[in-house]
This record gives structure tokens, C-alpha cells and sequence, in this order.
């Protein structure tokens, strides 16, 4: 009887052979880690479970193992042993935050990043902090607000994610308009890349590596330290949102704000939309900042549509400025937006608890069940020249009756990323993110996930059937005329960066890009 080690190194279809269930099968599988010298484990029994699964919960898969790296060495080695096999594939998963399985590897080795020991080293003389791949971002934050009161300039709203997850993507949020995405503010990073060499890089050290890796969908390297930029924290938050009827209004501030010189608006802005309507999950009440707050429906035009739209900032600032300056820059910052009167909320909250605010939603989205439940997220960059149009045909009819969460929608200024990185933006001077962070609700409070996925799809040809200069942003396609559609104009850089770093297309094999031994 072949072993079942054999049978994998040699079988032509991969797919074809069963999963290693009994123990016999997974001892015949053991051997393919022989002489590796792994200071962390590796574990096939049930590896399925957790790392064949993430945070959207449409997508499943069956890894033959699941290792836990203990440093940048034993992922090397994991990436060289996949190395001499012609089947084998590599995924690095942090906290498994994805949503169409872009950390899984299927039939292939799945690395926990988070076991590797999660330094956190502040260097106050430069304002830098040396980071681990697999630390979480919000112990990134409590390390150096506590420790050190600094912090990252550049955040994402959710901070249960890996440092090296978002510098593999971006990662945005509501100060990116002034700093730029997580991508743009590191200098340094240790990179494992699909060649299986251990290579620090930056700017001036192995550029290339460097430029490709920022943004790259893990297709060039894993990511396993990173060197940060801090700059001082504030100790509060003034934390405001004010409520539109007119899109063309809420825009219009908006931009306003974002284009302003630094220094001169808000520390914070981001905005959404919700439904006109008494819906406690997507209408009014998603709105107020604190539960003595109330929103009142008869402040809303008659006129205004089937939704409305909430701009949302926020101000730093020191325990010892005096109330009055607070007040003075909060008022002169707002004087001039048309948002609709009596629908303006207000609260101060500490720094870290402000960073922190998605963190409360994650632990009530547990206790109500829905955290586990199925996450069929869409993430689109659409085009300053197309957002308007985009809500006439997206929010104002396929979504005019909400998506069971929020619906991000903030201008970001395409001036603050380096296009020698590996993301794509749409043309333009601006563009918009829109997040559509849907929760699956059980029926008859929602759609099914299935039906979520579906309008999806519908927004997506609507877009395409518009002519819309648009993006996704953690992206996923599922043939290679798609990924060449998302690059544009950049997809041969791509692939040559491709070829140079992971010419076997061992790395991130969840992102359906370049099938294992591809040639370009």
C-alpha cells in the first residue's frame, strides 16, 4: 500500500486525494516535515477547522496542515518545504479576517502567524515601533499609548487584525486622508518571500521587494515584522456625527474637509449610510453616539429619500487644553456644513477608547450570536466622477432597505499612495470607499447569506453595466481575465514581480491569482 505521503508528493491531482482523517494517514503525512527543525508545531488532526474557515464564512477548505511558526526561520522552512513538492501551497492567516478565503490553502500548509512571538519594540528617539507580522493591532496600540504615549498615525476601524494582514491589502480608515493607508506609514519590514530567503527591506533596501509586498495580496512574501511610524497621542477624542439629507451635500463637505491642508480639519473622518426609517438596525437609531441621545425624525426634510447619509469626524486633543479652545476649533471646523439642523451628536471619549469603539460592537455581535455568522462583505474604491451616480443606482434602490450593517462611504485622496506599490486605485483626483459590512440577521430579520451574496453580484454588473471607474478593495475574483481586469494596466508588473519572488506561486493560494507552477 502506497504511504500517504507518497501518494501526495506524487499524485498529479491534488484535489483528488482524502483529506488525512485517521490517524494512520496523518503519521503517513508526518514525515513530510522529516529533518525541517521546526521550533514551532505542526498539527493535522482537526487542522480543518479553524484554518479552513474565516471571518466571512462563505468559504471553506481542507489544509493538510496547520503550523505554528515560532519566527521568521521556520517560515522560511515551511515555504521551502513547499518547495519540493510540485503540489504543495503556503497560506499565511493572522486572525483569519478575510472574507472570501484569501488566507486558506487548500490541500496546502496553513501558517498561524500569531504564534510567533508577538514583539512589540517602541523606539521613542525616532518615533518607530518594531512589530511582528502576527500581532494584533490593538496591542500595537495599547503597547505604545501606555508605554510610550505614542501610536501609528494610520488605523483600520477593526483592530482585531494583524499588522501584517492590512500592510498586505492596505488598510484604511478615517485618518487615511491625511496619512495615507497603514502601507504608507512603514519604513522597514522583514519579509519571508515564495523563494523561501529571509529579506529585510525598505525604500532604499531591496526596493522592490518592498514596494511589491505593501498591498500585494501576500503574492510576493509573508510579512513577519514591520517597522512603524508613531507620532504622539492625544488623550481624548471629540467624537461627532452630523446627519445629511442631499447626497450632493453630504459629499460636498466631505471633501471639503479632506482636502483642507493638515492641520487644518478634523484628526478623524469617515461617513455612512442608513435607511430613512425607524429600522433598528439600519434606519435612526444607528445614528445617536450614546444612549441618551435621540434622534428625531421630524428634523428630516419631507422631501429627503428612501436614505440619508451621517458624516462622521472626530478631533484630538490634550487633557490640559482648556474646554473653551476644544469648543472654539470643533465649532470653526463645522461652521459652513449643510448637514440637516437638530441631527448633529456629540460625545468625548478617550483616545484608545475611540480606537477602540468596533471592539464593543464585535462583543454585543458575540453575545447576539451573529459574529459566527456568515459575513458576505463587498469592499469597492469607486471614482469621484462615478459616486453620485453610484448612489442614484446602488443606495437609493438595491440598497434603499439597508444590509443588516453599516454602509461605509468616506473620499480618500489618491495623492496620499505611493503607486509604486502594488495596490490599484481608480483614476482621478479622489475617490470613495464604500463598505458594505453586512451581518447575517436570521430570517425574517434579513437576507440569507446567499442572498446577500447575490446582491453582491447584482451591485457589482450594475457598476460594470454603468461604465464606473471602480475598484475592489479586498479584492476577490475567481479567474485569471478578472485579476487581469482588477490590475489594468499594472498586471504585467504584477507578474513579473510574481515571477521574481514566488516563481513556484507558492504563497497566498486563497487569492485565486496564480495557480501553483503557473508561467507567465
Amino acid at each position: 500500500m502506497i504511504a500517504y505521503i507518497e501518494r501526495f508528493v506524487h499524485d498529479n491531482d491534488v484535489d483528488s486525494l482524502p483529506e488525512p482523517e485517521t490517524a494512520e494517514e496523518q503519521a503517513d503525512l508526518s514525515p513530510l516535515f522529516n529533518g525541517v527543525d521546526l521550533q514551532g508545531t505542526v498539527e493535522f488532526a482537526g487542522c480543518g477547522s479553524a484554518s479552513g474557515r474565516d471571518f466571512g464564512g462563505v468559504q471553506l477548505s481542507k489544509p493538510l496542515a496547520l503550523i505554528r511558526p515560532a519566527n521568521s526561520d521556520d517560515v522560511a522552512k515551511v515555504v521551502r518545504l513547499a518547495s519540493r513538492s510540485p503540489h504543495l501551497t503556503v497560506a499565511a492567516r493572522g486572525n483569519g479576517h478575510s472574507v472570501n478565503g484569501q488566507a486558506m490553502a487548500h490541500r496546502g500548509l496553513v501558517l498561524d502567524m500569531k504564534t510567533i512571538e508577538p514583539k512589540i519594540t517602541v523606539d521613542p528617539a525616532t518615533a518607530q515601533a518594531d512589530v511582528s507580522g502576527g500581532a494584533l493591532w490593538e496591542d500595537v496600540l495599547k503597547r505604545c499609548v501606555l508605554g510610550y504615549g505614542l501610536a501609528p498615525r494610520s488605523w483600520t476601524d477593526y483592530l482585531g487584525l494583524t499588522v501584517g494582514g492590512t500592510l498586505s491589502n492596505a488598510g484604511v480608515s478615517g485618518q487615511t486622508f491625511i496619512y495615507g493607508p497603514q502601507t504608507e506609514n512603514v519604513t522597514e519590514l522583514e519579509v519571508v518571500t515564495g523563494n523561501g530567503d529571509v529579506l529585510v527591506c525598505s525604500k532604499n533596501e531591496n526596493p522592490e521587494l518592498f514596494f511589491s509586498v505593501l498591498g500585494g495580496l501576500g503574492q510576493f512574501g509573508i510579512i513577519t515584522r514591520a517597522r512603524v511610524l508613531l507620532q504622539p497621542a492625544p488623550d481624548m477624542v471629540r467624537w461627532i456625527r452630523v446627519v445629511y439629507s442631499e447626497f450632493s451635500e453630504f459629499t460636498r463637505d466631505a471633501e471639503f474637509l479632506v482636502t483642507r491642508a493638515e492641520g487644518d480639519s478634523f484628526d478623524y473622518l469617515e461617513g455612512f449610510v442608513f435607511v430613512n426609517s425607524d429600522d433598528p438596525v439600519n434606519g435612526w437609531a444607528s445614528v445617536p453616539l450614546d444612549s441618551d441621545q435621540f434622534f428625531d425624525p421630524s428634523c428630516i426634510p419631507r422631501a429627503a429619500g428612501p436614505v440619508l447619509y451621517c458624516l462622521e469626524v472626530a478631533l484630538h486633543y490634550k487633557n490640559e487644553d482648556p474646554p473653551s479652545a476644544v469648543d472654539m476649533r470643533s465649532e470653526r471646523l463645522m461652521g459652513g456644513l449643510r448637514f440637516v439642523e437638530g441631527l448633529r451628536f456629540s460625545v468625548d471619549v478617550g483616545y484608545m477608547e475611540f480606537l477602540l469603539r468596533v471592539k464593543r460592537a464585535e462583543e454585543e455581535a458575540k453575545a447576539n450570536g451573529i459574529w459566527d455568522a456568515p459575513h458576505p462583505w463587498l469592499n469597492l474604491f469607486v471614482s469621484k466622477t462615478d459616486i453620485a451616480d453610484f448612489d442614484r443606482v446602488v443606495f437609493k434602490n438595491i440598497l434603499k432597505h439597508g444590509v443588516g450593517g453599516p454602509i461605509l462611504i468616506y473620499p480618500l485622496l489618491p495623492s496620499k499612495w505611493d503607486s509604486r506599490k502594488s495596490v490599484v486605485l481608480p483614476e482621478g483626483e479622489m475617490f470613495y470607499l464604500v463598505a458594505l459590512l453586512r451581518f447575517c440577521f436570521p430570517y425574517p430579520k434579513g437576507l440569507s447569506a446567499q442572498e446577500m451574496i447575490v446582491q453582491n453580484q447584482e451591485i457589482l454588473q450594475s457598476c460594470i453595466q454603468n461604465g464606473f471607474d471602480f475598484k475592489l478593495y479586498l479584492p476577490h475574483y475567481t479567474s485569471r481575465e478578472g485579476w487581469k481586469r482588477h490590475f489594468g494596466n499594472q498586471w504585467t508588473r504584477f507578474q513579473e514581480r510574481k515571477a521574481r519572488f514566488d516563481p513556484m506561486a507558492i504563497l497566498a493560494p486563497g487569492q485565486k491569482i496564480f495557480p501553483r507552477n503557473w508561467h507567465p
